[in-house]
């Protein structure tokens, strides 16, 4: 059983909230969980990561039950594709929207087992004995930059540039997403942010924090809140988390806004 949450606060800075997040089950029960970060100015952040997400959870929505692995994989694919043409052509058709973008973390499961799709910065942990390991890559040019060795880690978090994407879904024709394999095996959480969390919460603190199990899902994403905010709120901020359960309870699923 998978118990999710999600929670999405503006922050402590911005006027608007450019977040999107969802997490829930399809109709015939797939677990499904989505983090959107837009980015444009003024509505186009916002409508951005709105299009993405929703038109990502409409396509996946009435996906057929009994699906392998790999057509989970394929399914999110093509949702995340759709998505992409859907924000394009928007931007495309509208002047007020012609510098819209976001950034996509998603995961679509089955009863333990599914795929994780990314483009842009919104990351996706692993939470195991209260230590986070990150699963996505950041697609930004300071990640590029440290992996050709041009800066050191250390200038990752301070590089003028740091905030600057080289992948966004929406701003071209073409996409190129990541995809892996996730597993969730008892007692582990998988964590969706924004980079409003990650950014301001360090994945020690991530991992101490969503490796919680003597509190709920809900206290934890609540916390996981609370520290970005008590570190300044720079930005919106969202988490979305899934955690792996084998008590026979009913699947909680809890959403809110401040």
């Amino acid at each position: 059983m998978i118990n999710t949450v999600h929670v999405s606060d503006i922050g402590r800075v911005r006027s608007v909230n450019e977040d999107s997040v969802w997490t829930g089950l399809t109709r015939h029960g797939y677990t499904l969980a989505i983090i959107a970060d837009g980015m444009g100015g003024h509505l186009a952040g916002d409508t951005a990561s709105r299009l993405a997400l929703e038109t990502i959870r409409g396509e996946l929505e009435e996906l057929a039950p009994g699906l392998t692995g790999d057509e989970l994989k394929d399914a999110l694919l093509n949702a995340v594709i759709k998505a992409n043409d859907t924000v394009f052509e928007q931007a495309g058709s509208d002047e007020r929207y012609h510098n819209m973008g976001t950034t996509v973390v998603s995961v679509l499961m089955g009863e333990q087992s599914g795929c994780i799709g990314h483009i842009g910065d919104s990351r996706a942990y692993i939470i195991k004995d209260g230590k986070a390991a990150q699963l996505t890559e950041d697609h930004t040019l300071v990640n590029e930059l440290f992996k050709n060795g041009q800066i050191s880690q250390e200038e990752l978090g301070t590089h003028p540039r740091r905030n600057v994407l080289i992948r966004a879904l929406g701003t071209d024709r073409e996409i190129q997403v990541d995809l892996l394999p996730i597993e969730l095996g008892p007692g582990e959480v998988l964590l969706l942010c924004s980079d409003g969390l990650s950014n301001f919460v360090s994945a020690e603190h991530l991992g101490k924090v969503a490796g919680l199990q003597e509190i709920s899902l809900e206290e934890r994403a609540d916390r996981l809140l609370q520290l970005a905010l008590l570190a300044g709120g720079g930005d919106n901020i969202s988490v979305a988390m899934l955690e792996h359960q084998e008590e026979a309870a009913v699947p909680e699923s809890k959403e809110w806004d401040r």
